[in-house]
């Protein structure tokens, strides 16, 4: 049976005036006992605490940081280096990436020892974010559409659910129990214009930012009973256009093989959006409040 796609001909933009939040914070490692840090050009740890410099790093030059009496210490073949802080930013002195994980990543590293564990978080730009989201949850080669409808799903998704990991000190994980995150390693060319193309676009319901749940395929039709979250006013099941696709994810939202599919019929990304999440409308986050 053929299903046929209702077609959406205006784009409603609103304001949000209220104080959007512009940054974000990524947990990109949780309770480790070390971790391997750097700086791409000359940068600095700065303690949280006094605001004062406690360590300098050379331009691609690793360093090993371990908790260490309570505090932070970095740690090298020749003993250890106290910092004599529990908490320390790690940046750059120019425009510049910092690195952890293998990864490049843009904005700035927060580091923590918390019950002797360290915290590791990415404090970022939401746009820069979204950069490193939307290749890592989509292929970059896929239709530019629906690249452009990742996008506004994702920056939807992380700003309606900033302190969702607050237990930890960050807002989301870098990984698909949040949304997947590469860092600036992941970037391409493709994407990155996807992402300014659709810069401080959300979806949002009853003038709030909804959070846009997304899966790689839902099968057939999309769910809309999972992990509690029935009864969303603007989840609704629909075709998925993803039935040569078997199912990947939990189906809620927007399927991403369904949008790809989508794209390639002609539909733009609003279109796509408004298909997959009912009567919403586009807002753009006011860059000057």
């Amino acid at each position: 049976m053929k299903k046929i796609l209702i077609l959406f001909g205006i784009l409603l933009i609103n304001i949000i005036l209220a104080n959007p939040c512009h940054a974000i914070k990524v947990g990109l490692l949780t309770n480790v006992d070390k971790a391997g840090i750097g700086t791409d050009v000359n940068g600095r740890m700065i303690s949280t605490h006094t605001n004062r410099t406690v360590a300098t790093t050379q331009a691609m030059k690793g360093y090993v940081i371990v908790p260490y009496k309570g505090q932070i210490a970095i740690w090298s073949k020749d003993g250890y280096t106290p910092l004599n802080t529990d908490s320390f930013v790690l940046r750059p002195d120019s425009e510049g990436f910092v690195s952890t994980k293998g990864k490049w990543y843009r904005g700035k590293l927060l580091i923590k020892n918390v019950n002797d564990k360290l915290i590791v978080i990415n404090d970022i730009p939401i746009e820069e974010y979204i950069r490193g989201v939307v290749p890592s949850e989509m292929s970059p080669s896929w239709e530019y559409e629906a690249l452009k409808a990742q996008a506004i799903a994702a920056r939807s998704f992380a700003l309606a659910n900033l302190g969702k990991q607050a237990k930890y000190g960050y807002d989301l994980k870098d990984n698909t129990e949040d949304q997947a995150y590469g860092g600036a390693s992941c970037e391409t060319d493709r994407t990155n214009r996807a992402v300014n193309e659709t810069e401080g676009l959300v979806l949002t319901y009853d003038m709030k930012i909804i959070s846009a749940y997304y899966s790689a395929s839902a099968g057939g039709y999309t769910n809309t009973n999972a992990w509690g979250i029935n009864n969303l006013p603007y989840l609704h099941s629909v075709f998925s256009f993803d039935d040569n696709v078997a199912k990947n994810g939990h189906g809620v939202g927007m399927s991403q093989h369904g949008a790809n599919n989508l794209a390639k019929q002609g539909y733009n990304a609003y279109q796509i959006l408004q298909y997959f999440y009912q009567n919403v409308k586009f807002a753009k986050l006011n860059s000057e409040v």
